[in-house]
This record gives structure tokens, sequence and C-alpha cells, in this order.
């Protein structure tokens, strides 16, 4: 399994599409920035077939110092990006 970076997917889109890797650069930043920008409002991001971010509250939890166990750890309630694939991605990936 290989990691696909911004700069290696700018590349791929550059080079299937026939643009400027500048302008491919361009889009996918203000993309990333809008994105980025909607999910800290606390708004729900959704695209058919591909899937949905959404922001979650984790709740509050106890966790363990793996080096001495008897001492609990509170881990406090936190906001996280939640991604649920569309159907689509879904069966492409299964």
């Amino acid at each position: 399994m290989a990691t696909v970076t911004k700069k290696k997917l700018i590349q791929n889109i550059s080079t299937a599409k026939g643009l400027h890797p500048n302008d491919v650069r361009n889009v996918i930043q203000a993309f990333l920035d809008a994105m980025t920008e909607t999910l800290s409002q606390g708004d729900r991001l959704e695209f058919r077939d591909f899937g949905v971010f959404e922001i979650v509250e984790r709740k509050q939890k106890i966790g363990r110092n793996p080096k001495n166990a008897s001492v609990p750890i509170v881990i406090p309630a936190r906001k996280a990006v939640k991604f649920t694939p569309g159907k689509k991605m879904r069966k492409l990936i299964e």
C-alpha cells in the first residue's frame, strides 16, 4: 500500500487532464481550504457516491498509561472529523 501525497495527486491530475500543475495545485488548495472552513463552522460536507465529512463529539474516557497501568488518565471530550464512505466508494474498496 502506497501513500499518495498532495504533490503526487497534483502530478497525476495534471498529466491526466493536460493542465498546468500550478493550476491544479491552486484548485486543490482552494478545495481543501473550503472544506476546512466549512467543517470548522460545524457544517457537514456531503459528496454523492464519495462520502460524508462531519464533526462529531468524542466523549470523555479513561485511558491507561502503558508503562504504569495502575494510573488512570482522563482523556477529555473533544471534537473530531468523521468520514463515512458513500455507496460507490464502499463497493470499490470491498
